[in-house]
């Protein structure tokens, strides 16, 4: 199967990674050079600690390699697709542009997928002429150690897509589960109100960084913190989603803390950007409590 790849950034290549390794033709496309040169150089590296814990040998990760091809044009880069996968940054706007352009220059059977984390996959059909082509796979961070796949039907996704992206989940080494076309779907729903509620008792004074997480892993056995975790997964990337929740579901309870809204706008991301509820220094697996709350 023919599958491309939007968008080169942790989540893309993860995604480029698992189909490669799986068998398929990937093309991984991002309009940097530098972003796609990266991202081989990232693949490569995860592959090699896969080969180091005997998960593939050394010619199977040649082989995977050899199937990925990039591009920085999307046009060129979906020219051959069967499987469009779009994981570009979660705002709205651009990704209704991508599927627009998408639907413009894919092949008429190909099917378009979003690793959308809250977006509706019916606003984002809308952009397109094939609704009943489009539908959400959302995939797990980091994507090849991660078993799950939220597969999300958008109002007008037909059985058959449904059916199909269900088994290529399957054949890839994941776990599909399929639901419904809600704000946050639901482990957004669930897992972002839980991090913008840690936020907001820190904010409160209730408990430090290091105590909030402490008590989530050793009391709820949680493997990370939630202020840990939202450094993960990115604070621009929390806020875009509590944005969304807030907005689709119209409660007051999804609104985003006012800290976290801060901390975004001084640039405080988390590990991308080397400080969040952390700080992070490379080569260093210390975790240490940023300047700010200690």
């Amino acid at each position: 199967m023919n599958i491309s790849v939007i968008g080169a950034g942790q989540m893309g290549n993860g995604i480029a990674h698992v189909f490669a390794q799986n068998g398929h033709s990937v093309v991984l496309i991002d309009l940097s050079r530098e972003n796609l040169e990266t991202a081989l150089a990232v693949i490569g590296r995860n592959m090699d600690r896969q080969v180091a814990k005997e998960k593939m040998t050394a010619e199977e990760k040649g082989s995977a390699l050899s199937r990925i091809s990039t591009s920085t044009e999307l046009a060129e880069g979906v020219r051959h697709a069967d499987l469009v996968v779009e994981a570009a940054t979660e705002l709205v706007d651009l990704k209704l542009r991508i599927f627009k352009d998408l639907d413009a220059a894919a092949p008429d059977q190909c099917i378009l997928a979003t690793n959308t984390s809250s977006i509706s996959i019916t606003r984002i059909a809308a952009a397109t002429g094939r609704p009943e082509q489009v539908i959400g796979m959302h995939f797990m961070n980091p994507v090849p150690v991660m078993r799950l796949v939220e597969v999300i039907r958008g109002y007008d996704t037909s059985d058959a897509v449904t059916a199909q992206i269900v088994d290529l989940s399957k054949a890839i080494g994941k776990v599909p589960v399929t639901v419904n076309d809600y704000a946050g779907f639901v482990a957004n729903r669930i897992l972002m109100p839980m991090i913008n509620e840690a936020v907001q008792t820190l904010w409160q004074g209730v408990g430090g960084v290091e105590e909030i997480d402490t008590i989530m892993k050793l009391g709820m056995a949680h493997p990370m913190g939630p202020l840990q975790l939202a450094d993960f997964i990115g604070l621009d990337t929390c806020l875009a989603i509590m944005k969304v929740l807030h907005e689709g579901l119209g409660e007051a309870k999804y609104a985003p803390c006012p800290l976290l809204v801060q901390m975004v706008t001084a640039g405080k991301l988390g590990v991308k950007s080397g400080e969040g509820f952390y700080t992070y220094t490379a080569g260093s697996k210390d975790l240490v409590v940023a300047p700010a709350f200690r």
